[in-house]
């Protein structure tokens, strides 16, 4: 009997999307551990993506989470564009939500490593 062949391509994407989804939810928690509520979940915008948006208190991070096998892996992985877009993103995003613009903002990362807690880094990017 003839099978097609399976698109590997296609396999290895939606894992690392269920990874992504994953870690995004243990970042989520870890956060809401500090008090953190959430306000934004993978929020496209024109001009790049923010993976997580929170706020506590008078203040707003935009999140940006890393799921690597080691912390060097995840550091590495922030490149400089990478940061610029998510900054130009979340200018947006506060042009379009003014109710936030007096809020103190952040930029920060939050890295999922394997059988580790969370490790939340603020003001990182």
């Amino acid at each position: 009997m003839w099978h097609a062949p399976r698109d590997v391509g296609s396999v290895e994407r939606r894992r690392r999307y269920r990874l992504g989804r994953s870690a995004e939810l243990a970042a989520i928690l870890a956060l809401a551990t500090k008090g953190f509520r959430p306000i934004g979940r993978r929020v496209v915008m024109p001009t790049g993506e923010i993976d997580l948006i929170v706020a506590r208190g008078r203040r707003v991070a935009f999140v940006e989470v890393k799921a690597r096998r080691t912390e060097e892996a995840a550091e590495a992985s922030i490149g400089d564009a990478q940061r610029r877009r998510i900054h130009r993103a979340a200018d947006l995003w506060l042009a379009r939500h003014p109710e936030f613009r007096d809020y103190d903002i952040t930029f920060d990362i939050v890295f999922v490593l394997p059988w580790r807690w969370p490790r939340h880094l603020v003001n990182a990017l």
